[in-house]
Formats: C-alpha cells, sequence, structure tokens
C-alpha cells in the first residue's frame, strides 16, 4: 500500500437480499442490540479477535477493529429486499432464532425496517411464493428497478458506502453458459429475459452497475461468472463468495487438514443434515439441492489433493445429505461418519454430531464480510477477494489457480493481508533462532 487508510467517514449502507429471512433478521438484530449494549459479537473476528504484530517478544496484540481503519457499528445503516411485506421484527419472530429477551430491547428500530419489493421468479426457488415482488417485462428492466432501489436507499440516508449482500435462498443449480461470459452477451440475455439469468444475477449486475460490492453468501452462480468479473474490474470493484462456511463445511475444514497433515487415509466421509426453518424447506427441492451438493462435495476433495496422494485419498466416498425436517427449525443438526485409516492400512473411525445453530454462526459472518468488503472498496481491491476464502464453503478463486479450503491457511492469508493492508510485515512463523544461525 502507498499509505495505510483512514478510518471512514460517513455511513455505511448494507443492502440485505433476503432482508427478513432468519440469517438476515439474526445478522441485522445482532448488531442492533451489540451497538446499544445489549449482546456481544461473538463469533466476528472483526469485532472481538486480535492480530499479532511484529515479533512475538514484542506482544503487540491489538484488536483487529482497532487495527484496521473499519465502520464502526453505530454507523451502519440497514436496508433490503424481500419477497414478504414485513418489518424486521415480524421476520425475526417467524425465523424463531432469536427470543423475545432480545428482540424486545431493539423492537421499535426493527419495526421502522421495512423491505423494498424483491426480484423473484418461482422457477429457481421452486419451495417459496413471493407476494411482494416487482414486475417487469424483461430482466433488463429488473435490474434498472434495483439500481434505482439503491440509488434511493443511498440518498435518504446520506450514505457514503454500500456493500450490498445475498442472505437470500438457494437458487436452482445452474452451468456457466454463453450468457454468462461477456458483458455484451449478459446483458443482450437481460434483454431477451434468457432463462439461465437467474434473480441473484440481477442483484449483483445492479449493485456492481451502482459502484457497490457484492458478496454472495449462497452457492448461486452468481457473482463467479466472467462476465461479472469483468464488470467488477472495469468499474474497481470488489466481489467475493460463495456460500457462507458455518456447521458441517466448517467442521471439515477442520477435520481434512488434520488428515493430510498426519497422513492419515481416507475411505469415506458420510454427511448428513436435517434442517427446519425456509433454507431447510428450500434445499428440499433437488435443484436447490444440487447448487448445495456441489458446494458442500468440492471442500475435501481440494484438501486431501487425491491426485498427489494417490495411496491415501485416491477411490474415498463422499456422500453429502441434507433432510428438511420442520420441528428442528433453525437449530441444524449436522452428522459426520469418517472412516481413516492409519499405520499398515488398520481401520479407524471418526464422528461428529454438532448441534448448531445456522443463522448465529452466519451472522458474525455476514458482519466480518460486510466491515471488510467496503474496506476493500476503499482502497481499491477489485475483483475476487480471494483473501476472504476464510469466510466461504466454495470461495472463488482465480482460473489458474486451485481454490484454498484449510481453514488454518485461509485464516492465515486473511491476517496477513490485513497486516499488508496496514503496511505491516506478514507472519511467516519461521523460528528466528534458525535465521540466526543461518
Amino acid at each position: 500500500m502507498e499509505r495505510k487508510p483512514e478510518k471512514p467517514i460517513g455511513k455505511l449502507g448494507v443492502l440485505v437480499v433476503g432482508m427478513n429471512g432468519a440469517v438476515a433478521t439474526t445478522f441485522i438484530a445482532g448488531v442492533m442490540a451489540v451497538r446499544k449494549g445489549y449482546g456481544v459479537p461473538v463469533g466476528s473476528l472483526t469485532q472481538m479477535a486480535t492480530i499479532r504484530i511484529g515479533k512475538r517478544e514484542e506482544n503487540n496484540f491489538p484488536k483487529i477493529k482497532d487495527f484496521l481503519p473499519l465502520y464502526d457499528l453505530s454507523n451502519i445503516v440497514f436496508g433490503g429486499w424481500d419477497i414478504r411485506d414485513e418489518s424486521a421484527y415480524e421476520g425475526a419472530k417467524i425465523a424463531e432464532v432469536l427470543l423475545d429477551k432480545d428482540l424486545d430491547p431493539i423492537k421499535d428500530e426493527l419495526k421502522a425496517l421495512r423491505p423494498m419489493k424483491a426480484v423473484f421468479d418461482q422457477n429457481y426457488v421452486k419451495r417459496l411464493e413471493g407476494t411482494y415482488v416487482k414486475q417487469a417485462a424483461t430482466k433488463a428492466e429488473l435490474v434498472e428497478q434495483v439500481r434505482e432501489d439503491i440509488r434511493s436507499f443511498k440518498t435518504k440516508n446520506g450514505l457514503t458506502d454500500l456493500v450490498t449482500i445475498w442472505c437470500g435462498s438457494t437458487e436452482v443449480f445452474i452451468k456457466p453458459s454463453a450468457v454468462h461470459e461477456t458483458i455484451t452477451s449478459f446483458e443482450k440475455g437481460l434483454a431477451e429475459n434468457h432463462e439461465d439469468i437467474a434473480p441473484s444475477m440481477i442483484y449483483a449486475w445492479a449493485s456492481l452497475l451502482e459502484n457497490t460490492p457484492y458478496i454472495n453468501g449462497a452457492p448461486n452462480l452468481t457473482v463467479d461468472m466472467k462476465c461479472v468479473h469483468q464488470l467488477a474490474e472495469e468499474k474497481r470493484l470488489p466481489i467475493a463468495g460463495k456460500d457462507f462456511k458455518t456447521g458441517q463445511t466448517m467442521v471439515k475444514t477442520i477435520i481434512a487438514p488434520m488428515l493430510k497433515m498426519r497422513m492419515l487415509g481416507l475411505e469415506g466421509w458420510f454427511s448428513t443434515n436435517i434442517l427446519g426453518n425456509r433454507d431447510g424447506e428450500v434445499l428440499d427441492d433437488p435443484m436447490s439441492f444440487k447448487t448445495k451438493e456441489e458446494s458442500k462435495l468440492s471442500v475435501i476433495e481440494s484438501i486431501l489433493q487425491p491426485t498427489l496422494y494417490p495411496e491415501l485419498y485416491k477411490d474415498y466416498y463422499h456422500k453429502v445429505r441434507i433432510n428438511y425436517y420442520p420441528p428442528r427449525k433453525d437449530n441444524k443438526e449436522g452428522w459426520d461418519n469418517i472412516d481413516i485409516f492409519g499405520w499398515l492400512n488398520y481401520p479407524m473411525q471418526i464422528k461428529i454430531d454438532f448441534l448448531c445453530r445456522d443463522s448465529i454462526l452466519a451472522a458474525p459472518i455476514a458482519l466480518d464480510l460486510v466491515l471488510l468488503m467496503n474496506l476493500a472498496h476503499r482502497i481499491g481491491f477489485s475483483g475476487t477477494q480471494e483473501w476472504l476464502s476464510f469466510y466461504f464453503k466454495s470461495p472463488m478463486h482465480s482460473e489458474n489457480v486451485v481454490p484454498e479450503h484449510d481453514l488454518f491457511i485461509q485464516h492465515i492469508k486473511l491476517k496477513n493481508t490485513m497486516r499488508e493492508i496496514m503496511d505491516e510485515e506478514p507472519v511467516n512463523h519461521i523460528d528466528e533462532k534458525i535465521k540466526m544461525f543461518k
């Protein structure tokens, strides 16, 4: 960096797609509670974690929020879109993630927050019905309507910066096609209502055209398309995705590196989930599940690198299941059975039962990403933000490199980029005594 970035002045607007869903209302209500002193932002690195600066003996460990010039939570303004016409308070009550004791102190603020009409097409999310949606003859017109929403939101609230984050549902599986190749082909597709242009792509396109960074919190094909990469580079905007790394996949990115580090073999990995919220209902549709499955299945192979270690990982069996179970609501259960082998091929097993709360794990990820993406925009980063891979199941990456799924490597990359931003030396963990000896 030529010079260290400065603390931002003004307000940061956060536009949330799926504003009244479980993840979004947990994120929004949580930020409101924290900034009023009613809660603690557990799980948020930007708010709670420290970062080592200099050598270990210097004992310099400031909090990230004091080290990086990020927006204060008090200067965040929320808005967004949803397919239901209800306040954020009503959305939070329907989601049944947070209890009344957490919602009541911020009830008025939540009630005052209402969504804009959403871009919605049931062909892409078959288990949901939209009752509060935009109407237009073409998808190009829908892009213009979203652009107008963004401009109005910025003007109305006197905002300095904006970030859009997708906290909506998983769309049906779409493969990249010719319409996604170039800016010209995509804009032609918008005008012609091409079937391979989903609602999430309309939000991303409109956001970038309005100079707004975009975060993809679902496994949808949204910003990992050539046309979006081209537009992001042309507009000098950061993009990031995809799919928030919360429960079971977070565990996989911890256990799989352990196996490879110790050169332990893998025979099979069976994963199943039960989930009862709206996300679980959406994923009950086979085509939406296909999108999520692609995201989950890629993690282990990328970490274990079976082509480099065929005797350990060439023929392992990997199966992922997600089951909609309404009584569980947002309290997801992820169960993993892992068959491994060790010295002289003797078999062993690992069994993990993670009783997690999906939205509770996703909310701090959303907060960190919003603040760090805004920082990336202010300092001139553009295109795919690989340094934010730590937060995603299927981290976007450059064409000429393999994705990095190892949580520990992702964490080092995240913090070293933070150090570079502030013109501090990256930490390499090389023993100083060895360097002196050489």
